[in-house]
């Protein structure tokens, strides 16, 4: 039985369900207004020179792991570029996009911002208004 192969398993695995909850959120609501654009792109960067160690090593459970955070970060930092675009082209002038849906539950915005539902009133079935 290999101690530190399963520590580093079990290690991955506990690491990357705790930040699929984030990940999972930013996914569905797209509102990644709380980040920090500089901190997302110094993870990005850093992640970048990072993998030039993790990639020399063995193939083992922390490949799995960093190419799980290299995947999430670029993602976030995707999400935070794209509304951060949405917001600097002046989308923010509709205070309900066409196509948004009205959640009964939590008024017209839905619980996003209104920069968000700008950005998210691109054309999906299961966000059409009916």
């Amino acid at each position: 039985m290999d101690i530190p192969l399963i520590a580093g398993t079990v290690s991955t695995v506990v690491f990357a369900v705790s930040n699929l909850p984030m990940l999972g959120k930013a996914l569905r609501t797209r509102d990644v207004s709380s980040y920090s654009l500089p901190s997302l792109a110094m993870i990005n960067a850093a992640n970048a020179v990072y993998s030039l160690y993790v990639f020399s090593l063995p193939v083992g459970p922390i490949w799995a792991l960093h190419t799980f955070y290299v995947i999430s970060c670029a993602i976030m930092l995707v999400l935070c570029l794209a509304q951060r675009r949405v917001v600097r082209r002046g989308a923010l002038d509709d205070p309900v996009p066409a196509g948004v849906a009205v959640s009964r539950r939590r008024g017209r915005a839905g619980g996003r911002s209104r920069a968000v539902r700008a950005w998210w009133a691109g054309p999906r079935p299961d966000r059409v208004a009916r």
